[in-house]
């Protein structure tokens, strides 16, 4: 049967080799009936323009330039768009693919995160889009439950994600 993997499911997966996901922070806290909080390790600023062309090969990602947290592991953000990058590795397993949701509470504070697809054996520490809309700006602890990744099983095993983010993240 297809469907989106259970609180149940997810934790049996979390128990292989290698595991669905690794470098949570509190496997009880993150596990939910129906996905897996994922958490912010750290904050990007875009600094140069991208480019995306017809093939892979005029692809450009802009430069980031890295933002500090303060001594009490906060960052105030101002409107605009940041690359996140997520404390936990997923090792996705190709019979399996993910979405990531925002959680609603971020979007209370207006707030949101941009993700693409986890495809199907996809292993690595992701990055997403936030995009800060409040005007008076957003205020997050590192380690912050920002998303949710809801996982899916496919109809069938497919090939392995084997694209340039592969393994990203991972040093």
């Amino acid at each position: 049967m297809n469907g989106v993997l259970s609180r149940k499911d997810i934790k049996c997966l979390i128990q292989q080799n290698p595991p669905l996901i690794e470098g949570y922070i509190d496997l009880e806290q993150q596990v939910q009936p129906n996905g897996f909080d994922i958490t912010v390790r750290d904050i990007a600023m875009l600094q140069t323009m991208g480019q995306i062309g017809a093939d892979n090969g005029q692809r450009q990602l802009p430069d980031l330039a890295p933002l500090v947290f303060d001594t009490d592991g906060f960052m105030e953000l101002m409107p605009g768009s940041y690359i996140i990058t997520y404390n936990e590795i997923v090792h996705i397993p190709t019979n399996i693919m993910a979405l990531a949701r925002p959680r609603s509470s971020l979007l209370r504070c207006g707030v949101n995160i941009g993700t693409a697809v986890w495809d199907a054996g996809y292993s690595g520490r992701s990055q997403s889009l936030m995009l800060v809309y409040n005007s008076r700006g957003f205020r997050l602890q590192k380690d912050a439950r920002v998303a949710q990744l809801v996982f899916m099983t496919l109809t069938a095993e497919t090939e392995s994600y084997a694209g340039k983010y592969q393994n990203e993240n991972l040093q």
